[in-house]
């Protein structure tokens, strides 16, 4: 297997496994992932993934060893993924052990809270071998750091480490190696106390909603609050939080 999956109570552990070729997104690895993140998507039982990735790589970028030139790859041909043409309203972490480059990149970007190892290091190389990103580089950069930031990364190819990719914004935080995994499933168990339900539909709300007027933000806003408003979740966690005790969730 190439992308192992383990289920962790409620959580989802999605480890990209070529570490032999830095993770790097072949075909092969992009169905498996599509597969993976589907299952998750799907199962009623899980709320919240860790993405990962084995040895000194993230995901190093795509596999040029697929590409060709003179043969353009089809990219709505390839499987969904959160990059392009599967929408994700569960939690999605990425615990970015080594490089996150090109591709790799494109998937810390979808993930929406973003714990880097102190040997993470951050690109889009795409420029030096005459492409540019072709799974949301150019169109979500800009949207979360600077500008001019977006621009050198893009523009370059250059990489960045991680105490910088943190000074940018680009992510949460930085931890120690060997903190990494036990600070995404903390991330994970944190997000897992709350409604199940609210977390999906505050994200929905945040990512459908960026690219809305202000006002047709607000209404998307106050729909999902008046759906939840009448979920047995929300029932529960006011009778909780009356009772002084912690709620019981069950996504419903």
């Amino acid at each position: 297997m190439i992308v192992n999956y383990e289920k962790d109570g409620r959580v989802a552990i999605i480890t990209m496994n070529r570490p032999e070729a830095l993770n790097a997104m072949s075909f092969e690895l992009q169905q498996e992932l599509h597969s993976r993140l589907v299952d998750f998507r799907d199962d009623p039982e899980l709320w919240v993934a860790i993405l990962t990735g084995t040895g000194k790589a993230f995901c190093a970028g795509a596999d040029i060893k697929e590409m060709e030139p003179g043969k353009p790859v089809n990219l709505s041909s390839l499987p969904a993924t959160p990059m392009r043409g599967l929408n994700l309203w569960k939690p999605l972490i990425a615990a970015v052990n080594g490089w996150a480059l090109g591709a790799g990149m494109e998937l810390v970007l979808i993930s929406d809270i973003r714990i880097a190892s102190e040997k993470a290091r951050f690109g889009l190389p795409e420029v030096n071998v005459g492409l540019i990103p072709g799974m949301g580089g150019t169109g979500r950069l800009p949207r979360m750091i600077p500008w001019c930031k977006a621009a050198e990364l893009v523009l370059t190819g250059k990489p960045i480490d991680a105490s910088e990719a943190y000074r940018i914004g680009l992510i949460n935080t930085v931890v120690p190696a060997e903190q990494l995994m036990t600070t995404a499933k903390d991330w994970a168990n944190t997000m897992c106390q709350a409604g199940p339900l609210a977390v999906r539909a505050a994200k929905e709300a945040m990512v459908r909603g960026y690219n809305m007027t202000l006002s047709e933000a607000l209404q998307l806003e106050q729909s999902l609050h008046s759906f939840l408003s009448n979920t047995e979740d929300f029932a529960e966690g006011t009778k909780a939080f009356k009772e002084k005790r912690k709620p019981v969730f069950k996504a419903k």
